[in-house]
């Protein structure tokens, strides 16, 4: 671990966004699933959530992902589980989906905690979901398709919520609690270290600003 790579990783730790996330309903494919992930990390969400009923599925599309290793990624078995994550966290759920009374994304306030419901490849979202959100967003269409494919559209609305939330300033110093930070920040930067002190039900050791270790490693 060189200062410099430490330095990176405490920079981008510094701009995740605890109360931004999305939830991914039934998205199966796992490029999709693998470019909404993408997406999460370069615009700072700390977390996502997806329902994926198929506990086979889960394991192919986490791993095809590669950017769960910076994204922490929640998965459910079914939309109520997904649903009642989103509420303990106190979020106000949004729906991306076409309707005619959907309000143009644009004209929503990304800088209140907020959670974007994403639907599945083919029918989009599903009745349940659509019900269970405040409102329903949509994104301006100027020529004869209704919708875009699932990770597009999760990347115009979620840049949209990054270039608000950039604006408002939380970007520029981290909103996670001191303790989650510092957690995450070891496990960032000494993943295997990291792995080695959960098995053995140890805490982590404490880093100095360069990210060398104070304490050594549990034995």
């Amino acid at each position: 671990m060189t200062p410099e790579r430490f330095q990176r990783i405490r920079a981008v730790l510094i701009q995740r966004q605890p109360d931004l996330t999305v939830l991914l309903e039934n998205v199966h494919k796992p490029h999709n699933f693998a470019a909404v992930l993408r997406t999460a990390d370069a615009v700072g969400l700390y977390r996502a959530h997806a329902v994926v009923p198929d506990r086979s599925l889960r394991t192919s599309l986490v791993s095809a992902s590669g950017a769960d290793k910076w994204v922490e990624v929640d998965l459910h078995g079914t939309l109520d589980e997904g649903l009642e994550a989103l509420g303990r966290r106190g979020l106000r759920i949004l729906a991306a989906h076409p309707d005619p009374d959907a309000v143009d994304y644009r004209s929503i306030d990304f800088t209140q905690p907020t959670a974007i419901l994403f639907g599945q490849e083919l029918d989009g979202l599903s009745a349940q979901a659509l019900a269970a959100a405040e409102a329903k967003i949509r994104i301006p269409m100027a020529g004869f398709v209704k919708s875009l494919n699932v990770s597009v559209a999760a990347a115009v609305v979620l840049f949209e919520a990054m270039r608000q939330r950039t604006a408002a300033g939380l970007y520029e110093e981290s909103r996670l609690d001191r303790e989650e930070f510092e957690r995450r920040l070891f496990e960032w930067a000494y993943p295997r270290l990291a792995e080695v002190c959960r098995r053995r039900g140890a805490g982590y050791p404490r880093l100095d600003d360069n990210g060398e270790l104070l304490e050594p490693v549990p034995r």
